[in-house]
């Protein structure tokens, strides 16, 4: 279905990119190492901004690999004459990173709801201008106000989804419903964990019964001990992040901790895996669209965020990368729209993973916020764990 689409769309991209200023390009942060999923892997060590001459408009968006149909980028050049630099960052833990190192200089950034918050908090975002991006008024009242921006003064909703377990049929005894297979014996040497401390440490935290949110220490140590036990005992393959997309595909590893859209996508090229929201709860989140306070493309920033806002691109993007539109005209237009444009129904139960039905989000919590302390306890234990 969509795989031969996508496949063709990527080519016309790679043409595309031979006739136009855009930049596609991968930056790792700290040691990780991770290799871009998107083959956009030229790692850029420091990005200085914008550096157009002659008056030429650009705008510099910072974001995740394999989370956007990238001939959007190419129609946003045509139609406005503005230069897109986009560059992609593994977690949000390594953009928090960059940007306090200095590393990068981004017009636009595209964090999760928690990060979004630290980021205010430490007044690195500025506001928006809500009259320059009128597709703002399609973004559905539910992801509106929420905790990470509660008066809708710095973002525009991007996507929402699941964090899950993604694991592959053959490989598994049976199917999986519990955090419990991150940590089971059966699997030594076959299970991947996630590469940032917030997931990581969430899934034992839920596997425990504790609120992912937690700022007492002794649960967050307790948390961190399943898992470094379960690293001791060579449960975990490694930590990965874009990683995860080829060694699920490959079939190379029978379990991994991964986003309900990047499952999707997966899926196309590897029929046997399955994907489940564990039954003691997991996180859901949104991803939004800031401006860095230092920007120094606003105006183009704002464009931009319009420009993707917009229904038409919401359609596109859910069809490509598989994450829920906060658009509420897209969310509902994007089964019929499926049809028209293949042919052929869209599959329900593939829907209701990439968009969760209420009962689903009912057991699961967003990220907020952490105190200083409870965020350094955090990377303390992250920087602990396999050394």
């Amino acid at each position: 279905m969509k795989k031969i689409t996508a496949l063709m769309l990527v080519c016309a991209m790679a043409f595309g990119l031979l006739l136009t200023g855009c930049t596609v390009e991968r930056v790792d942060g700290g040691d990780t190492g991770t290799p871009s999923a998107d083959n956009t892997d030229t790692p850029a060590a420091t990005d200085t901004g914008n550096t157009g001459s002659g008056g030429n408009r650009e705008v510099t968006v910072y974001s995740w690999g394999e989370y956007i149909d990238e001939t959007l980028i190419d129609e946003f050049e045509e139609t406005t004459g503005i230069t897109v630099n986009y560059r992609t960052v593994p977690s949000n833990e390594d953009l928090y990173s960059l940007l306090q190192q200095g590393a990068i200089s981004p017009d636009v950034v595209v964090p999760s709801d928690y990060m979004i918050s630290q980021l205010i908090e430490e007044d690195m975002l500025q506001p928006l201008d809500y009259s320059k991006i009128p597709n703002f008024e399609k973004i559905s009242d539910r992801f509106k106000n929420l905790s990470y921006d509660p008066e809708n003064q710095y973002t525009v909703p991007y996507t929402w989804g699941t964090l899950g377990i993604i694991y592959n049929t053959t490989m598994v005894d049976e199917p999986i419903t519990s955090w419990s297979a991150m940590f089971d014996n059966r699997y030594t040497d076959n299970v991947i964990l996630i590469d940032n401390s917030r997931d990581a440490f969430g899934i034992a935290l839920y596997y425990l019964g504790y609120s992912v949110n937690t700022t007492d220490e002794a649960q967050i140590r307790e948390a961190y001990e399943l898992i470094a036990d379960a690293w001791d005992r060579g449960i975990y393959q490694g930590k990965m992040m874009d990683e995860i997309f080829q060694t699920m595909e490959n079939g190379n590893a029978a379990i991994a901790t991964y986003y309900a859209g990047d499952y999707l996508t997966m899926l196309e090229n590897n029929p046997d895996l399955a994907y489940v929201v564990p039954e003691e709860g997991s996180n859901w989140f949104v991803d939004a669209m800031c401006i860095m306070k230092d920007a120094k493309n606003v105006d183009e920033a704002h464009e931009w965020i319009n420009f993707i806002a917009s229904t038409e691109a919401n359609l596109r993007n859910m069809d490509y990368i598989w994450y829920a539109s906060p658009n509420e005209e897209a969310l509902e237009m994007y089964p019929e729209w499926y049809e028209e444009q293949y042919g052929e129904p869209l599959d329900m139960e593939l829907y209701e993973i990439m968009a969760a039905p209420q009962e689903v989000l009912d057991r699961c919590e967003a990220y907020l916020v952490l105190p200083q302390e409870i965020r350094t306890l955090y990377n303390d234990l992250w920087i602990q764990l396999g050394t």
